[in-house]
């Protein structure tokens, strides 16, 4: 778990970075490097997200430790962090192929990400780090278990969800369309469930 191990301390670094340039960063800058990153990261899960109205919920537990607008710091964060293609795919090669690449690559993107978004929303940000560190650690232990499941079609079709959740998420941080993304986020989970009934129908 080498690579996510460096996934996580590059998200920490810069998180700690973000929150020191923060005070010194004016506004209209951290304005344009918010528009600059979503520019860059550019549904029945979201029905099912809906329903069990996750991100309301997530706000509220948030509001019990935090004031200010770190919920909307936190889960753009989790969503970039977590859910781009190399987040998900990296954990599951590094598992299977010992490959780390993808997530080396991804601890650049991610350090230099959580510098943005601390330097805007503050030192909360760092939480996203023990999120990814869950999330690709749950990724790379279930890659082994998993391994004969984890066919390309399915990885191609997770990873396609993956972009879209990043795009709601890109745009909702330019302000063209506010999504509840955090809503959107079972949706990772419909290629599995029809890869897996695909399977036991011998489709």
């Amino acid at each position: 778990m080498i690579g996510t191990i460096v996934n996580t301390a590059a998200i920490i670094a810069g998180s700690l970075a973000g929150s020191i340039f923060k005070r010194g960063l004016k506004e209209s800058y951290q304005d344009i490097l918010m528009q600059a990153m979503g520019l860059a990261a550019t549904a029945l899960g979201g029905i099912l997200g809906q329903m069990l109205d996750l991100e309301q919920r997530f706000k509220q537990v948030l509001s019990r430790f935090s004031k200010g607008n770190l919920a909307e710091g936190l889960s753009t964060a989790i969503l970039l962090f977590c859910v781009g293609t190399m987040s998900i795919l990296g954990p599951i090669e590094s598992a299977l192929h010992g490959n780390h690449t993808y997530l080396y690559t991804n601890a650049i993107l991610d350090g230099v990400t959580s510098i943005v978004l601390a330097s805007t929303f503050g030192i909360g940000i760092i939480w996203a780090a023990a999120v990814l560190f869950c999330w690709q650690g749950s990724l790379y232990l279930l890659a082994h278990v998993l391994s004969g499941f984890l066919t390309p079609e399915l990885l191609t079709e997770t990873s396609i969800v993956g972009g879209v959740l990043i795009l709601s998420a890109g745009l909702s941080i330019l302000g063209i369309r506010s999504f509840k993304t955090i809503n959107l986020i079972p949706a990772l989970l419909i290629p599995v469930i029809f890869m897996a009934v695909k399977s036991m129908l011998g489709l």
